[in-house]
């Protein structure tokens, strides 16, 4: 199954040290990472900092232009009057595939500010226990998954 998550950290830095331990768990067959983005908004910034990963190698301009569209549209792009719907729309169209909701995307948008980061992944086939092992300590808050309520408890609790 295909899982989206955005993970956030309450240090510009934290979601960076998040992507090292994902990529090891990756290299340990724990999980497969399909595509990540960082969102950074270092404190003194005038406006949050996007790198994507190019992970997927085959579909990566695909990402890519997931990636800009949804954090552009979110944090980057100044949206007035009409534009407004048009881009909010685009948004719900493009991000529905994974399984974002209109209220992942308005609390997502609601939880970067100066000072933090945020971790957005798209994975398959995780092995949880592990994977939460290998994250725990890097005191992240999950802020958006499309897993059932009860698959969002299991994540919850196994990454503390």
């Amino acid at each position: 199954m295909t899982t989206f998550t955005a993970w956030k950290f309450e240090t510009a830095d934290g979601a960076q040290k998040a992507v090292a331990a994902l990529k090891g768990a990756a290299s340990d067959g724990l999980v497969k990472i399909d595509d990540h983005a960082v969102i950074s908004w270092p404190v003194g910034a005038a406006k949050p900092e996007m790198h994507h990963s190019h992970d997927d190698k085959v579909r990566g301009t695909g990402w890519g232009a997931f990636w800009g569209l949804l954090f552009g549209s979110l944090f980057f792009v100044p949206l007035l009057g009409a534009a407004v719907g048009a881009a909010a729309g685009a948004i719900a169209k493009a991000v529905s595939a994974v399984g974002i909701t209109e209220s992942d995307l308005d609390n997502i948008r609601g939880q970067i500010t100066e000072g933090t980061s945020l971790l957005c992944a798209v994975t398959e086939g995780a092995d949880m226990d592990r994977l939460g092992e290998r994250m725990h300590g890097l005191h992240s808050t999950l802020v958006a998954t499309n897993l059932t309520d009860a698959e969002k408890s299991l994540l919850k609790e196994t990454f503390g």
